[in-house]
């Protein structure tokens, strides 16, 4: 595990305060930028439960918050993240789709949006290495 795969998991284990899918994503990155984790904890308070509508999911949209603050926008960049979440997720990228499908299968919902979180850390984790910005 890296550094930023074990802060969302200690993350996503706090009960109280909860961390939605995006802040677990997102605050890991955080301090890299020279932001608070409380000041990241609050940008993406509404990223969860996919974005408060089941739609795109929370730990997708703070992956792209943080490609974002590191200056990462191309298309062609955003358009690979999105895919490789999707291809892991038989193209489902929204919280209500991703949630239903297994729940479906009869699996718990938190493990499984847990497991969301780790994804899309390391997805991004990974773009930034490859990039040399973390």
């Amino acid at each position: 595990m890296s550094k930023y795969t074990e802060r969302a998991a200690e993350l996503r284990a706090i009960v109280e305060p909860h961390h939605n899918c995006g802040q677990g994503t997102a605050m890991p990155f955080a301090e890299g930028r020279g932001i608070s984790e409380e000041t990241m904890m609050a940008l993406c308070a509404n990223f969860g439960s996919g974005l408060k509508r089941k739609s795109t999911c929370g730990a997708l949209a703070g992956g792209i918050t943080v490609l974002g603050l590191y200056g990462v926008n191309d298309q062609e960049t955003i358009d690979a993240y999105y895919k490789a979440f999707a291809d892991n997720h038989g193209g489902m990228l929204d919280c209500g789709a991703l949630v239903a499908d297994n729940e479906a299968k009869g699996n718990e919902q938190k493990p499984f949006c847990d497991g969301l979180v780790q994804e899309s850390v390391s997805l991004v984790e990974a773009i930034l290495k490859e990039r040399g910005l973390i």
